[in-house]
């Protein structure tokens, strides 16, 4: 059974249950106390010498980590992933700005403001950050006027990757009431086949055989 290393909150952890649980692949979870240093352990440095999660074991002793990393794996050879040579390129691209001006801005507002307080130091960059993500949020409003999704016009994993930490961004104070092409794309999100809510705590019983911890 694949295990899945996970802080329950996380949008990179929800990635990869979401995906898992639409594609009906079966996985057990094991949740990981961040505030009590459960990824700095030594036993976990072991797994992923990076201290992160999601970290995936594959098989015995057999790890992967980064969410996207992730994703792409575990969705290779199903429609999730576009054929064709340019969409596919389009879906990466997306994923890459996911992780690059979205998720460090909107996803950490969100760890500090809900989640674990604002690290000491760290109280002058909430502002800047705040619009930063503002900046991601209004680029992905203005291509979803005009496009149903993210790669061409089917759900892909690029979706999967925009989706986690952009619906909690409220959860940062961010205010999403003037993005409504983005509120119709949540909702053809959720539409999709065997969606899973980030707060879903019973995907062991959709198996099962699995047992979960989250």
């Amino acid at each position: 059974m694949i295990k899945l290393y996970q802080y329950q909150p996380s949008g990179n952890c929800y990635k990869v249950r979401l995906l898992l649980h639409q594609l009906g692949v079966p996985f057990e979870t094991v949740e990981m106390d961040l505030l009590a240093g459960a990824a700095k352990t030594p036993e976990f440095k072991a797994k992923n010498p990076a201290a992160l999660v999601p970290t995936v074991e594959l098989e015995p002793d057999v790890f992967l980590t980064e969410s996207n990393a992730i994703l792409w794996y575990f969705a290779e050879g199903t429609p999730l992933i576009p054929t064709g040579r340019l969409e596919r390129a389009q879906m990466l691209q997306w994923m890459f700005f996911e992780q690059y001006s979205h998720e460090p801005y909107i996803a950490v507002v969100r760890a500090w403001l809900s989640l674990f307080g604002v690290p000491s130091g760290k109280e002058h960059e909430v502002e800047e950050r705040t619009r930063k993500g503002y900046a991601a949020l209004g680029l992905m409003e203005r291509h979803l006027q005009q496009h149903a999704f993210f790669a061409g016009e089917h759900y892909s994993l690029a979706d999967i990757a925009l989706y986690a930490y952009t619906h909690v961004a409220h959860e940062g104070r961010f205010d999403l009431s003037g993005y409504p092409a983005l509120h119709a794309w949540f909702e053809r999100i959720r539409a999709q086949p065997r969606h899973l809510l980030i707060t879903d705590s019973a995907i062991a019983r959709a198996y099962g055989n699995g047992t979960s911890s989250q």
